[in-house]
């Protein structure tokens, strides 16, 4: 028998070495990259908006993140884990929290998971989504809280009698996670539900007139559920009120746009319906959620219709807004606004003014200058109404 001499282990051991130096080599050991641990996903921003029948948190995110949910009672709170993610700034307080939320906490769990606890002041449903990039935000997960059990339907006013007040929608466009267009000092949506407001105001006070808003604070609801709500509520007119925004900040001069079935009147035009058709990216609304009773009536003559009496009003408006300053188109143009289709209301869509331009971002800032354009769309509407009295006194 041959005994093994001394060098024989160190000689084993030095192969082994060799081949595994080897194969990492090619590929077939781990890396130091892909054994690192990835560097975790930060929550750099945290918004909170609350409506009349949801309250919503939106976490602002560099990247995506895995995350689980579940409730908990007595005390009732909702928990979302989030894996792998970082908090770079503080929870929002308890004054922020709206009508479903006392506080909110968060902490860190084994294996590289934050916490979120919802302490609720009563019991809500709730719903997770996480949002891709849009426009100037990134990755996003949204949390909604709604009132416990199935939302009750909302019942559509009664059809309005002869001799009733005639009922104008005025829809203050964007809201809450959607600013709209972003000027130096001021959003797009402040300015333009302070102008809805006074317009509001000014056509109460008009005898056989009556005004309602689709939103009332700061708060996001889809274009579609706009169109809805001035089919539910029997509206005779509806007018969204907009600031426009545009790169060049020289671009200056209010719009009037009503609804086009074919394709857009101008370049302008088309730019603007898909900037405005975005807004539901922005909110968190998916733009495939069609309403087939509404797809349907689209194809129906009446539509037609109704877009050329949405052009006469219009045009009563624009005259109006010429004689408070500059126009940028001196007629109303046509795009595809999803929340112009209201199949039987004839309807509009206002830019005041261009938010981009400091000037007239200065102007959009000025309550006289909101009275003007109060004052004006009033004006447009009495002389629209007054062309076409019998038309209105049977709707």
């Amino acid at each position: 028998m041959t005994r093994p001499t001394p060098l024989a282990p160190l000689a084993r051991f030095a192969a082994l070495l060799l081949a595994a130096l080897f194969l990492h080599g090619c590929g077939g050991g781990p890396s130091p990259s892909n054994t690192a641990r990835a560097p975790a996903a930060v929550i750099h921003d945290i918004r909170m908006w609350h409506a009349p029948q949801r309250s919503r948190i939106v976490f602002d995110m560099n990247r995506r993140a895995a995350f689980s949910a579940f409730n908990l009672d007595d005390p009732a709170r909702v928990v979302v884990d989030l894996r792998g993610v970082r908090l770079a700034r503080a929870l929002p307080g308890a004054g922020e929290s709206g009508q479903f939320i006392r506080r909110m906490r968060a902490g860190a769990q084994p294996g590289g998971v934050t916490r979120l606890v919802f302490d609720l002041k009563r019991p809500a449903r709730y719903a997770i989504q996480q949002l891709p990039p849009a426009d100037r935000y990134r990755h996003r997960l949204v949390v909604d809280f709604y009132p416990v059990g199935r939302a009750p339907r909302p019942q559509p006013a009664p059809p309005r009698a002869p001799g009733d007040e005639l009922l104008v929608l005025i829809d203050p466009g964007h809201g809450g996670e959607d600013p709209g267009a972003v000027g130096k000092r001021t959003y797009e949506k402040h300015v333009v539900l302070q102008i809805a407001k006074r317009l509001k105001s000014r056509l109460d006070r008009r005898p056989g007139l009556r005004a309602e808003l689709t939103r009332s604070g700061d708060y996001y609801i889809p274009l579609r559920g706009r169109t809805r709500l001035a089919r539910r509520r029997h509206a005779d007119l509806f007018v969204s009120i907009h600031a426009d925004g545009f790169t060049d900040p020289r671009a200056r001069g209010a719009s009037v746009y009503a609804l086009s079935q074919r394709g857009a009147s101008s370049e302008t035009a088309k730019r603007l319906a898909n900037k405005e058709n975005a807004s539901d990216l922005i909110g968190g609304v998916s733009l495939l959620d069609k309403d087939n009773q509404l797809a349907g009536v689209l194809l129906d003559m009446s539509m037609t219709e109704t877009v050329n009496q949405s052009l006469e009003f219009g045009r009563e408006v624009l005259d109006e807004l010429k004689k408070i300053g500059r126009v940028h188109s001196a007629r109303v143009e046509q795009a595809g606004f999803v929340v112009l289709k209201s199949p039987d209301i004839p309807s509009i869509l206002v830019e005041t003014a261009f938010i981009t331009n400091p000037g007239e971002e200065q102007l959009l800032m000025n309550k006289r200058h909101q009275n003007r354009i109060a004052d004006a769309i009033t004006v447009g509407i009495a002389r629209h109404i007054a062309k076409h009295p019998n038309r209105y006194a049977n709707r």
